[in-house]
């Protein structure tokens, strides 16, 4: 399976932030066909304000970035994973990604479990739970024969979710972030390899790119790590796509090695 990663570089204005993804997949399906493009957190809306994220959100299946997602997968026979996306669900807001087949059928939601509640270590605050409430399922879909799990940024942090990822068969694990810049530089890539050696899998770790509306910056790195904790593939500090492929002799040879799904002791 061939996948690609979207870094972008989305702002407060939804309309320019679905023109950048739609010409950045473009480019990325003419560079290398992939099979699976994956998009980064909040790739359709990135403002500061709770009053914009809030009139950002889309009642799904309704709204431009769930119709935007849906015929671009049509139009270029693709598997899109959504990265996220605000989703109104009555009065409630969640982190949402959605995910769409090669003829534009959704076949996947996942509500971003963990939320971004932190002072980070230069002092600035974030409370993603001001606004979105916390998703409860764990959510994996098939696509191109693999089985793939559903994870958003802060989620990272989380090693159970991605055990539980592992008991429901994933072989890739996809995580759309908007990583600061502080943590990033220092937690991004160990914690994807990390999680990749603990779980086996392929990580896409598809990062955002830039500053948040108060001129806080993203990390961006996205990069795609194998079972083995290598990474294969690592974007720039810059807007673009970087592409990598999921290996089905190798995810069965490091699993063969190390069985380490047959030796998992559960605590009572």
């Amino acid at each position: 399976m061939k996948v690609a990663l979207i870094q972008s570089d989305a702002r407060n204005d939804k309309a320019a932030n679905l023109r950048q993804a739609e010409a950045l997949i473009a480019a990325a399906v003419s560079a290398d066909a992939p099979d699976l493009v994956v998009l980064p957190e909040m790739f359709s809306f990135m403002g500061n304000d709770i009053a914009g994220k809030r009139a950002a959100a889309e009642n799904l299946p309704m709204g431009d970035s769930y119709a935007f997602l849906q015929r671009t997968a049509r139009r270029h026979g693709i598997h899109i994973h959504g990265g996220s996306l605000f989703e109104k669900d009555g009065n409630a807001i969640f982190n949402t990604t959605v995910v769409f087949d090669h003829a534009g059928r959704e076949i996947a939601r996942y509500r971003k479990i963990h939320r971004f509640d932190v002072t980070t270590p230069d002092g600035r605050d974030y409370r993603e739970s001001d606004l979105v409430a916390g998703g409860n399922d764990i959510v994996t879909y098939d696509a191109c024969g693999y089985r793939i799990g559903c994870s958003i940024c802060y989620d990272l942090r989380f090693p159970e979710l991605y055990q539980a990822l592992m008991r429901a068969g994933a072989d890739v694990i996809a995580v759309p972030a908007a990583f600061t810049l502080m943590t990033g530089k220092d937690h991004w890539e160990v914690l994807l390899r990390a999680r990749a050696i603990e779980t086996q899998t392929y990580v896409l770790g598809c990062g955002r790119i830039g500053p948040f509306a108060d001129g806080k910056m993203t990390y961006g790195n996205s990069m795609v790590v194998d079972p083995w904790g290598h990474v294969i593939a690592r974007m720039s500090d810059t807007v673009g796509f970087i592409g990598a492929r999921v290996d089905r002799d190798y995810l069965t040879k490091v699993r063969a090695g190390i069985p380490v799904s047959r030796h998992k002791v559960m605590a009572p």
